[in-house]
């Protein structure tokens, strides 16, 4: 087997709110082959989240100061605060050989794609705008501005899907749907001869 094999994935999945990326992502992690890497945040914990454990919760000052240092593999501002992926925790995943899941938005997925263009960028979405709507105001979690926040952010992210390699859609009631058909990309992406250029030699030693 070669190297480029050995290492794992990094795998970004994005995805508009109420596309149910906690569910499949949480499914995925039951599988030792898969990593989540806990992001860096300046918003404030929400009731019920653990610093270290849902994210890296930082003050302002905190994070600006570990952009400067060259210590995030990718960041965003995002709804007035920074989002972003520490640098160090990522590569020791990949190293170790397990796939590496990122959970980001369009921005920050287009950042990691120019540092590491062997990322697979994966776009997750409920099976409508309309369906997506519904989902957050079934939540009854969030005020009216903030559904509407959201929801035009998302009129801004979708569009730019084209910047993806995959597209899946996240049905109602079918998320181990979801869930199989992220297998399947990571399976096949295993096996691409880009990522296992060294397969002839390998073969004949």
């Amino acid at each position: 087997m070669s190297d480029s094999a050995k290492r794992g994935l990094l795998i970004v999945v994005s995805g508009p709110a109420g596309s149910g990326k906690g569910t499949v992502l949480g499914s995925l992690l039951e599988d030792s082959e898969y990593r989540y890497s806990i992001s860096a945040t300046t918003r404030a914990p929400r009731p019920g989240e653990v610093d270290g454990v849902n994210y890296h919760y930082l003050t302002r000052q905190e994070f600006e100061a570990r952009i400067k240092a060259g210590a995030m593999l990718e960041y965003t501002e995002y709804c007035g605060n920074y989002y972003g992926t520490p640098k160090k925790e990522a590569e020791a995943v990949l190293a170790g050989g397990c796939n590496l899941l990122l959970e980001i938005e369009v921005e920050g997925a287009r950042n990691v794609k120019r540092a590491y263009p062997e990322a697979v960028l994966i776009m997750l979405l409920p099976p409508s705008f309309a369906v997506q709507e519904a989902r957050l105001r079934g939540r009854g979690t969030e005020t009216e501005e903030k559904i509407r926040e959201r929801l035009a952010r998302t009129r801004e992210e979708v569009p730019c899907i084209g910047d993806y390699d995959y597209v899946i859609y996240n049905r109602d009631g079918r998320a181990d749907e979801a869930v199989a058909d992220i297998r399947a990309i990571v399976r096949a992406e295993t096996c691409a001869i880009a990522r296992n250029k060294n397969a002839a030699e390998d073969y004949f030693r």
